[in-house]
This record gives structure tokens, C-alpha cells and sequence, in this order.
């Protein structure tokens, strides 16, 4: 077969009558192209999969594609009848990864509800925040979860419904299996929906303060899943992927990323429902247990950042395993140093390395690469999906030339309605239909796109978006803290770890400080590396904290003899 470009293979592909048509049409107000193609909503995409085929394995349970429908229109039927969620209230997901999150989620957004995916390593104080911005009508916790909205002030009116709870309950809630069991003769509800309806909620952290609630609809999730059914094909046409085997049997994924991740709950979970895929969900992660899981079970694809395949690598070549099943080993969520990409190429015979940039504002998806472009183009995060357009902007505004840095913008189909009830964080964010990402990117003449810097006052760790804001936050409302700044130090695994800098009234021990953070963040947000100054921290001439100087200090001091307290 003669190889096309990658130009030519999405034209051919998208064109008229093909599977994967493009058109043009409004949506939300802005033009987009769409797939002609595509299930019109979330509902249509779990019913069109239907199957006995099996789809949904935790430890020692198994459902099939047909099992997970069938739970999930009980819940949803108790959600509509005995709840009183009606189109456009929220249901909040707060648990591990357990098949119960999946159907909870299956089961909100069929009837029209949003399906608010809270991040589970949130602490009482996180959690009652978002509790109280959402205003869920309905709450599905499992028992860790249950014991912090324990300490939490509740609104008023929330029903729990509690997941795999020990005997005694520590609020007031129904078990989920009596839930069920009350309407187990019931089918899906279908009230209608349209694919401009909202669907999901997931937090995303700001560069300050409270994080905020990114509101996506069926279609801006829907046209992520077939871009990267699209660039699959595109990627075989290209030469980047190898045509699957006619006989290969179905295809399956772990799942070792947590579902309030867009990259767990899009790439791992809802695109696997149209490749018919298996998902072996794990308790958390353990790179140990995971190379004895692809092995046994056959897993095809693996996805997660840096981190985590950085251990999968480890473990693999510590061991000898055998995992010559998986043909994608994925990434995203932060960067992966060019070593990394080469070491997956020689670590796993049959996998071709992939990667992609995007947010939760976009779906997941933005730009993407994988196999022989991926190894040649290290540092890239690869080309634009067909349904986005992007651009690079100077500090004005002004749309800058090929090769040039700036900020890179995007829009297009997969781009969210905007943030829960916060018009100030959208009039900042949308500039004339674009959405600003605050990354520093620039696009070679190959059409490669570089990200290179950020302007957001983020830290990424381990794929996990920290805003330094709501860091400095936390630590200023401890007594004896009178200034605090936040920022990234580099770490060899995860990216980059936290790291802050006080000026407090006395010397403040490691212990106390961490006791005092950990009801208000996090354990992953809490800074690893602190520094106390006995003197005001320094500012710029309009007042902000010379962060990039306290930055700079604390890396000399990790690099000296003697570095700072770690907590």
C-alpha cells in the first residue's frame, strides 16, 4: 500500500460518504466542523454498543457491555423516580475507579443530567467547596469519600447514595445495591436530548484560587472520541500505525488512571465503548501489579503519564516480562522527555509510543502523534486534530507566523460551553470564539506543535494540574504565615513537584504544617519542598511576589549541601 501524507490521509478520510465525513454547522453559537457520522449523544454511544461481549473487569467482576447498560438504566431510572434529577441537574461521582463510577456516569448523562466527576483525592475542604459550587442534586461516594463529607458542611437537599460502604455509615444515605435492587425491573429512561446539552462536569485548577467546573456537552465529547478514532486510521494510512490483525480478538485497556481525568475518562473509558473495547480497572496504581495484569490479560492498550509509564518501563525491563500484547502504550497530561519516548520503543516489541496534548477545556484532545513521527519528533506533542484549528498569538493579540512563540489558542467542536456559573473566568478565557490556554507553544513548518513554556501559574505533577494560587491560599490561612509563594521544582518522575517559599512569624515544623494543610489540599497538591524566610519576600515594582527569583533561589538551595525541609 502506497503511503499518504498526513495531509492527503485525513482529506481522503473526512471527505464525503467516508466514515469519518467532516461538515461544517453552529454549535453553541461558533462555527465547527463536525463528524456527520457521530452517535448525537452519550445515550446513543452506550446503546449503539450493546453487546455480551465483555467490557468492564475490578478484580474478581465482570460485566459485559450489555451488564453495564442494563445497571445503568436501573440507576437511572431511581435517579429520575426516586431522586427527582431531572435534565440539567448535577450528579456528583466520588469514588475509586470501580465499575459503579462507570454506570453512576452512564446513568446521569442518558437522562439528561451532568455528571460531575469530583477528583477523589480531594480533602473535606476541597470536597465542600465543590459541593457547595455545583449544588449537586445527588452524591455517589464510596466509603473513604463518605467519612470526608463527613467533616464537610453539606448542602442542603443532597442525597447520597453510598458505594461500597462498610456496615455503619458515617452520614445519612442509601446503599447503592438497595438502590438497584428497588428498580431492577426498570429500563433506561430516555427522556430527549439533544447534542447540545450538557453532559459533564470536571474540576480544573486555576493559576488562582478555587478550582472551577469546565461544562462540556455531548458533542464537544463525542468529537473528541472520533478524532482520535480518525487519527488512528489517519496513523495507518501514514505508516505511523501498523493495520490490525483480522484475527487479533478483541482489544482491551488497563485502566490505571483515575475517570475524573479526562485522559482516564475519555481515552481509556467512553472511546472504548465504539472499538468495543475491555477495561481492567485497577484499585490504584502499582506498577508491579500492572505488568502482571497486561500479561495475563492480554492488555492491548496502556495509557498514563509520564510517570507512571516511566514505571511501567522500569518494572518491564527489571523483570523480563513478556507484554508483547500491547500495541499503545499513551500519554499525556504532562510531557514526556525524549529518553522516555525512544525507551518505549525498545521496551515493548509491538507498541508504538503516542502521545498528545490537550485539557479538560478541549476534551483531551489538541494535538496528537504517535509511532515513527513520535520517535522523530521527540519533543513534539504532534499535529492539530481536524476538528480544531489553532493559532499562536503575541501578548496583543496578533496572530504570529510559523516557527514564532506565543500563546497558543484553539477552537473548534470538542471546545467546552465554559465554566459553572463563573461569566469572569469565560470573558477571560474566550477571546472571539478562541479559547486561551495559556501555554506557550510554537508550530514548525511540518505542522508539529511545541509546548514550551507556561503562562499560567500551574505545576504540573505527575499529570495532576496544581494551581499555585490554591496552594498560597491553603498556606496563608495558617495564623503564622504572612506571605507564601508556589511554584514548580523539577522532579525526574512526576514532572515537577511543589514547592514554596513563607515569610512567617516564627519557624513553623514540618509536622504541624502538613497536619494543617492536609484537611484543605490534596495530599498531592501539599508542597514537598519548603523554604521559611525570616524577611518579607521580595516584589516587583507593581507589588506581585518576585516568584521567579524565589523560584530560582530554591533550586540553588536543592542543588547545595543542605537542601530545604522536605515534607
Amino acid at each position: 500500500m502506497t503511503r499518504m501524507t498526513w495531509d492527503e490521509a485525513l482529506k481522503t478520510l473526512t471527505a464525503e460518504g467516508q466514515p469519518y465525513e467532516l461538515i461544517e454547522t453552529e454549535a453553541l453559537g461558533r462555527p465547527v466542523r463536525v463528524f456527520a457520522n457521530a452517535p448525537a449523544t452519550l445515550r446513543d454511544l452506550y446503546e449503539e454498543a450493546r453487546s455480551p461481549l465483555a467490557f468492564v473487569n475490578y478484580q474478581d467482576e465482570h460485566l459485559s457491555f450489555e451488564d453495564v447498560w442494563r445497571r445503568s438504566g436501573q440507576l437511572a431510572a431511581a435517579l429520575v423516580e426516586s431522586c427527582g434529577v431531572a435534565k440539567g441537574d448535577r450528579v456528583a461521582i466520588s469514588m475509586r475507579n470501580y465499575p459503579e463510577w462507570i454506570i453512576a456516569f452512564n446513568a446521569a448523562t442518558s437522562i439528561g443530567a451532568i455528571a460531575v466527576a469530583m477528583n477523589a483525592l480531594w480533602q473535606p475542604d476541597e470536597l465542600a467547596f465543590a459541593l457547595q459550587d455545583c449544588r449537586p442534586k445527588v452524591l455517589l461516594a464510596d466509603q473513604e469519600r463518605l467519612e470526608r463529607l463527613a467533616a464537610c458542611d453539606v448542602p442542603a437537599g443532597l442525597q447520597v447514595i453510598a458505594v461500597r460502604a462498610n456496615e455503619s455509615l458515617p452520614v445519612e444515605a442509601r446503599r447503592y445495591e438497595a438502590v438497584l435492587s428497588a428498580y431492577a425491573a426498570a429500563a433506561m429512561p430516555k427522556p430527549e436530548l439533544s447534542p447540545d446539552d450538557d453532559a459533564i462536569m470536571l474540576y480544573t485548577s486555576g493559576s488562582t484560587g478555587r478550582p472551577k467546573g469546565a461544562v462540556s456537552t455531548h458533542r464537544n465529547i463525542i468529537s473528541a472520541l472520533m478524532s482520535w478514532e480518525l487519527d488512528a486510521e489517519a496513523g495507518i494510512l501514514t505508516g505511523n500505525a501498523p493495520p490490525p490483525e483480522p484475527d487479533a480478538g478483541q482489544p482491551s485497556a488497563l485502566l490505571a488512571i483515575p475517570l475524573f481525568h479526562v485522559s482516564g475518562l475519555h481515552f481509556n473509558l467512553l472511546a472504548s465503548y465504539r472499538r468495543r473495547r475491555r477495561i481492567i480497572c485497577m484499585y490504584k496504581w502499582d506498577a508491579e501489579a500492572a505488568v502482571e495484569i497486561i500479561a495475563r490479560e492480554q492488555i492491548t492498550l496502556f495509557n498514563g503519564p509520564s510517570a507512571v509509564t516511566g514505571d511501567l518501563i522500569r518494572v518491564a525491563r527489571d523483570r523480563e516480562a513478556d507484554l508483547t500484547s500491547l500495541t499503545v502504550v499513551g500519554g499525556g497530561g504532562a510531557s514526556r522527555a525524549p529518553e522516555q519516548v525512544r525507551a518505549i520503543d525498545q521496551t515493548f516489541a509491538n507498541a508504538a509510543p503516542n502521545t498528545g496534548w490537550g485539557m479538560t477545556e478541549t476534551n483531551a484532545i489538541g494535538t496528537g502523534v504517535a509511532g515513527p513521527d513520535y520517535l522523530s519528533h521527540p519533543a513534539s506533542s504532534g499535529r492539530v486534530s481536524a476538528v480544531l484549528d489553532i493559532r499562536i498569538v503575541d501578548e496583543d493579540g496578533k496572530v504570529l507566523p510559523a516557527t514564532s512563540r506565543g500563546e497558543l489558542q484553539i477552537r473548534g467542536a470538542s471546545i467546552m460551553r465554559g465554566y459553572w456559573e463563573r461569566p469572569e473566568a469565560n470573558a477571560e478565557t474566550f477571546v472571539d470564539g478562541w479559547l486561551r490556554t495559556g501555554d506557550v507553544a510554537y508550530v514548525d513548518q511540518d505542522g508539529f506543535v511545541y509546548i514550551v513554556d507556561r503562562i499560567k501559574d500551574l505545576v504540573i505533577r505527575g499529570g495532576e494540574n496544581i494551581g499555585c494560587g490554591g496552594v498560597e491560599a491553603a498556606l496563608l490561612e495558617h495564623p503564622d504565615v504572612l506571605e507564601a509563594s508556589v511554584y514548580g521544582v523539577p522532579d525526574e518522575r512526576l514532572g515537577e513537584e511543589v514547592g514554596a517559599t513563607l515569610y512567617a512569624r516564627r519557624p513553623i515544623p514540618e509536622r504541624e504544617l502538613r497536619t494543617f494543610l492536609g484537611s484543605r489540599l490534596a495530599k498531592f497538591a501539599v508542597p514537598r519542598y519548603v523554604h521559611v524566610s525570616t524577611t518579607p519576600l521580595p516584589r516587583i515594582a507593581s507589588g506581585k511576589i518576585l516568584k521567579r527569583q524565589l523560584r530560582e533561589e530554591a533550586l540553588q538551595r536543592l542543588e547545595g549541601p543542605v537542601a530545604d525541609r522536605v515534607l
